[in-house]
């Protein structure tokens, strides 16, 4: 009976350990978990910025790209204007040509 109730009760111990040891690793993993959401996280920010840059980079460039189509448009213009002497009354009301 005595006999029992020791083999119980180093049942129990070895059952303790292996549950402490379960703990510890599942803690350690939960760790490099937190670490690896922290990375991802900041990753993600990062990433995030460098798509903020390229769309202003982008509009940047639409921008200076339509200055670029504008000022080509008014050259022509100019050269009509010079070339026929009354090139913007002809037609009409002087809207594109």
């Amino acid at each position: 009976s005595s006999r029992q109730a020791l083999e119980q009760a180093r049942v129990a111990v070895e059952e303790l350990d292996d549950t402490k040891a379960v703990v510890k690793q599942l803690e350690e993993e939960n760790a490099e978990l937190r670490r690896q959401a922290r990375h991802v996280e900041k990753e993600q920010r990062n990433l995030c910025s460098q798509a903020e840059g390229l769309q202003e980079e982008r509009l940047l460039a639409e921008g200076q790209g339509l200055r670029e189509q504008m000022q080509a448009q008014a050259a022509r213009v100019a050269s009509l204007e010079v070339s026929g002497g009354t090139a913007a009354t002809v037609g009409g009301a002087g809207g594109c040509v």
